[in-house]
């Protein structure tokens, strides 16, 4: 004999509440009609309507049969002097009142036996407010129906807390997303690049899928593993790989889903989240974005804060497992420097693993995954968009596959070309092409010199990255484009190399400056100026590459919600010297700038022509251009 079920089913329960909740709202609302129906079912006295003439006429005569008129609003309700019932009714009109329309109430001033004598012969006259009775059922409704309503719901609310606690309401339990045996299995090989951390966390597939050989040796896998890089980067497809080729469960969860506006649902979201990892064991948490609840706590204050209370649980938890659970925890953030110290020591995080951005032939892997499944053509050059996107991350390499299949689309190609490839890219690394945008002739003419002042000043000074490409024509936010591409990956860059980015910046303000006189200059160069500020400060105070505070550098403190540290970390004195540092370095730039172009001035006419002419020139055709540019003195370094 099969037991009873003890534990119904919340859904069941939910269902049976909504239908008691919807039976009373209807057995209110058919109250109401009932009321309302009833003054048209009470039956009524059949009354004859005369008019409002005869009325007048027949009160005014001392030999009338009037006894009564009751006047309620509009309407008037004659009394006859055989009937003690309203027998007669009439409208009055709505030009004026009764007196101005001829009705005369002769026992109104009257008392006593004078008014008892003057009843005998005129009617009595009276006036009643006139009631509205589906006004009041109006009124009665707005109070009562908000407080029904009110009533139900809190009802149902306390009817579920009382059965089931706080939990039974779905606020306590995790939303994390279960991918296991029904989910499409994500393997290593399907994720490209970053070899050195697919490496690391292979051991953490090995002990999954062979704990004895661990457990034999004394080895303790890490408890937890923190997947710290830049957005984009794989983070969540590397952490769905370990679960794919470990063929176990695989819970997912963002930080930001801890959150709720009941203070401890965070906390609750964490044990049922780890409790059923446990029942499933052995398997797989990731928790994305964890910096959303794991803020560095001594940063901000206030204990009872439901994210502390949040990163409190998943400190007990991470705790409380033991090595025999086969519960492993993962985690992906790119602010690794917002999370509590207290999660990031062994014990909780054990192992951190970088995922970085990919390198060139990282990059061209990625891209031949993400066109595996497109039509392209075969002179489709993939290594030549590897080698334009130092710097891109695997998310941004999947969006140019999908600009190109787009642009390809609308040129109606039916497969992929190295235009299409082209066009999406610069799409994406500076912007649409703005067609609709027409400069006139004078407009052209400063674009032009002042576009090839980049590219002159970049092709000259020897630590510049080569020209790739000029163009004229508007993208984005800027009026043309000057292109330098680095021929190699490199993760550092010296001095020389930063001073000559400075120069090549500040080349087309000096073109303007050279070409169109010094008080001639645009707002063109707006852009160049920023960027020349923005990495002129971060030579100094982040690398230590001041004339005057060479190996000196003073980082910004955050003045975030996380942090306590206000101000400048730095005096008054050495915000001045910094002032100086900037200036000297941007001075320096535009000097070397002028020194180049004057001693080009020719090859400047060239360039600028050329362009006037074309509107873009590619790397093709910059040699012949460029042939015979000198280096002056006045612009060397070493």
């Amino acid at each position: 004999m099969s037991k009873p079920n003890s534990n119904p089913n919340p859904a069941d329960k939910k269902n049976t509440l909504s239908n008691i909740s919807r039976r009373i709202m209807f057995f209110f609302m058919l109250i109401l009609l009932c009321v309302g129906l009833s003054g048209l079912l009470v039956p009524q006295h059949s009354k004859e309507e005369v008019p409002l003439s005869d009325v007048i006429a027949r009160a005014n005569d001392p030999e009338g049969n009037i006894k009564k008129i009751t006047v309620t609003g509009q309407n008037l309700e004659i009394t006859l002097k055989n009937n003690d019932q309203p027998t007669q009714t009439s409208r009055k009109d709505g030009s004026g009142t009764l007196y101005e329309q001829g009705l005369i109430n002769y026992c109104a001033d009257l008392t006593g036996e004078e008014y008892t004598k003057c009843q005998e012969k005129y009617p009595t006259i009276e006036y009643q407010e006139a009631t509205d009775f589906w006004g009041m059922i109006f009124d009665v409704a707005i109070l009562v129906v908000p407080i029904v309503i009110l009533f139900i719901f809190f009802s149902n609310i306390m009817n579920q807390v009382s059965s089931a606690n706080r939990e039974s309401l779905g606020f306590g339990k995790a939303k994390a997303r279960l991918y296991g045996e029904d989910q499409k299995k994500v393997k290593f090989e399907d994720v490209a690049g970053n070899e050195a951390a697919k490496q690391d966390l292979t051991e953490i597939v090995d002990f999954l899928k062979n704990p004895d050989r661990y457990e034999k040796l004394g080895a303790k896998i890490p408890r937890g593993v923190l997947l710290a890089g830049a957005p984009g980067t794989g983070k969540t497809l590397m952490a769905r790989a370990v679960a794919g080729e470990a063929n176990v469960p695989f819970f997912s969860i963002s930080g930001s889903e801890f959150a709720e506006m009941f203070v401890g649902v965070g906390a609750s979201r964490v044990r049922d989240l780890f409790q059923k990892a446990k029942k499933n064991a052995p398997s797989i948490i990731f928790i994305d974005e964890i910096d959303a609840v794991a803020h560095k706590r001594d940063a901000r204050g206030g204990a009872g804060r439901e994210d502390e209370q949040t990163l409190n649980q998943i400190l007990v938890e991470m705790d409380g497992f033991d090595n025999e659970s086969g519960v492993i925890v993962m985690a992906a953030t790119n602010r690794v420097d917002m999370l509590d110290k207290a999660l990031l020591r062994p014990g909780r995080f054990d192992r951190h693993i970088n995922v970085t951005l990919p390198e060139r032939k990282d990059r061209l892997e990625i891209l031949k995954v993400h066109f595996k499944n497109k039509p392209i053509e075969d002179d489709v050059d993939l290594e030549a968009i590897a080698k334009k996107t130092a710097g891109s991350s695997g998310a941004d390499l999947s969006n140019i596959a999908n600009e190109a299949a787009i642009t390809a689309a609308r040129e109606s190609h039916k497969k992929i070309t190295n235009a299409d490839l082209t066009e999406a890219f610069e799409r994406i690394a500076i912007g649409p092409e703005r067609k609709s945008k027409v400069m006139n002739d004078l407009e052209k003419k400063i674009t032009a010199y002042h576009e090839a002042g980049h590219a002159i000043v970049g092709h000259v000074l020897p630590d510049s990255d080569p020209v790739h490409k000029v163009t004229i024509i508007p993208r984005g936010q800027t009026g043309g484009v000057t292109w330098f591409l680095p021929p190699e990956d490199r993760s550092y860059k010296n001095v020389f190399e930063l001073k000559d980015v400075l120069a090549r910046a500040m080349g087309g303000r000096v073109a303007e400056k050279i070409i169109f006189g010094k008080d001639a200059i645009t707002t063109g160069a707006s852009s160049d100026l920023k960027h020349v500020a923005e990495l002129s400060k971060e030579m100094i105070t982040e690398e230590g590459m001041g004339a005057k505070t060479r190996n000196l550098v003073f980082p910004e403190q955050d003045s975030g919600y996380y942090t306590i540290t206000t101000g400048k970390p730095y005096s008054e004195k050495t915000a001045e010297l910094i002032d100086e540092e900037v200036k000297a370095l941007t001075d320096e730039a535009a000097k070397r700038a002028e020194a180049v172009l004057k001693a080009n001035k020719t090859i400047l006419d060239r360039l600028a022509a050329a362009l006037l002419e074309q509107e873009t020139l590619e790397e093709k055709d910059l040699p012949d251009l460029l042939k015979g540019t000198t280096l002056p003195v006045e612009a060397k370094l070493h």
